[in-house]
């Protein structure tokens, strides 16, 4: 019963986003801009579902209120962070199909303080359900990267709803925590502009996570690890994670049965000129043998027999640096990122990796809370196994560019345009140019 209400609430979400928009009127707005948020009161939980989620009919639902349900159980430390994309992608040019696509997916966070439910301090559990519908633009540009990449999580192929984190930490003290459990790996490689696993900010897989560790690092798989933390901010990670990836399973049975993967990542704040960045680095080691290459979510390669090779490895950069402080609010504000990275030719099809961009919140008076970027990307293949990959035809280096303008209709809604500019590494295929939109409903 579950699986079938999250999924029907994907497949409706396209006549939620039509009614919510078609609510948005000017009157309604600037009544509500004269509002105290004190004096906004929480729906009737009465008049809620078995979930707690308040009805679309409350009038500052879709301004950020909850439920008195949902509210009693933030207090006693279950919070619900859901949410549902859709995408509407298209291909207009070049590539190897011209057409648009619909395609979508929903992504339900629980987060658990064991502690406010009785329980020893310190203790926490997250929970990710995840499942995608419809069809992603994947393959129809030719590129070896998604240009819509959350429409192929958890698993290109299915329209289940998986389990992809179940993740239990036990913090030590205020700067220490230790982590065991299954857990999806698209949150790692934080960037302050280029991350939102998709559905936040960029699309593109080349500016949601550093496409360099896409060989050694499973999607969804099990994993212990420990973090040390500065003011509530994760300062250096180090995790052991399953080789193999186990997104339709609990992972058990295959625990290390393909080898292990070791990863590390130092994040160092910065204040340049007073203002804020970020400057991490990471390595990663798998001891897997590979002997070809796998199909993978988060790029677009044929599952092709390659040279075996026993281990393979892979260094990461990636900064942020805000040029801009918005000085009513910190969190507002905007500036450049970048990634990098170099990996194991024998194993990894890309070889090497180059990002730069521009991104944060809008500057045009009165939409302070809309975020837009535009970002560029080189991804250098492997000489060495392109010979392998032989009947995608002549492989280059490929390169592409994305332009976003994510517009907040309301707290929960927002929507965003969408360009991108796609190079693909295949010589015989037509630079491609993608143009969409995505609208985005937390809940």
């Amino acid at each position: 019963m579950l699986l079938r209400f999250l999924k029907r609430i994907g497949y409706s979400f396209s006549i939620v986003t039509i009614w919510a928009l078609m609510s948005l009127d000017a009157t309604y707005l600037q009544a509500q801009s004269a509002v105290e948020p004190e004096s906004i009161e929480a729906c009737d939980g009465s008049a809620c579902d078995g979930l707690g989620y308040a009805p679309l009919t409350c009038p500052s639902w879709l301004d950020g209120d909850q439920s008195k349900i949902r509210a009693g159980l933030t207090e006693n430390g279950i919070t619900f962070t859901n949410n549902v994309t859709n995408f509407y992608y298209g291909n207009t040019r070049g590539g190897l199909e011209r057409e648009f696509r619909f395609g979508g997916h929903g992504d339900y966070l629980t987060n658990i303080d064991i502690n406010k439910l009785g329980g020893p301090q310190g203790q926490f559990l997250q929970i990710r359900a995840e499942h995608r519908y419809g069809e992603s633009l994947a393959g129809a540009t030719g590129a070896f990267l998604p240009p819509n990449v959350a429409a192929d999580l958890p698993v290109t192929e299915s329209n289940n709803v998986y389990v992809t984190n179940f993740l239990f930490t036990q913090a030590l003290s205020e700067s220490f925590a230790l982590y065991a459990g299954k857990l999806d790996t698209l949150d790692g490689d934080v960037n302050a502009f280029a991350h939102g696993r998709g559905i936040r900010q960029f699309s593109n897989a080349a500016f949601v996570v550093n496409p360099i560790g896409l060989r050694t690092i499973a999607y969804s798989t099990l994993g212990t690890g420990f973090v040390f933390l500065k003011d509530r901010e994760p300062i250096y990670n180090f995790l052991v994670l399953n080789a193999r990836d186990t997104t339709k399973t609990d992972g058990l049975s295959e625990l290390f049965a393909d080898g292990a993967v070791i990863s590390q990542e130092l994040r160092v704040p910065t204040n340049l000129l007073g203002l804020p960045g970020h400057q991490l680095f990471g390595a990663i080691w798998s001891s897997r043998n590979y002997a070809s290459l796998d199909q993978s979510p988060l790029a677009v390669l044929p599952s092709v027999p390659i040279a075996r090779s026993s281990g393979s490895w892979a260094l990461t950069y990636n900064f942020d640096q805000y040029l801009f402080v918005d000085p009513s609010d910190s969190k507002r504000g905007w500036g450049l990122f970048g990634r990098a990275g170099i990996a194991d030719p024998d194993t990894n099809p890309i070889q090497n990796f180059l990002s730069l961009g521009v991104g944060g919140n809008s500057r045009i008076r009165g939409r302070e809370n809309d975020t837009y970027g535009i970002g560029w990307y080189y991804s250098g293949t492997s000489k060495t196994l392109a010979p392998f990959l032989a009947s995608l035809g002549n492989l280059g280096n490929g390169q592409g560019g994305e332009l976003f303008y994510n517009m907040a209709v309301r707290k929960r809604l927002s929507v965003t345009a969408d360009s991108q500019v796609l190079m693909p590494a295949r010589n015989n295929i037509n630079t491609s140019l993608v143009c969409g939109l995505r609208a985005n409903l937390a809940f």
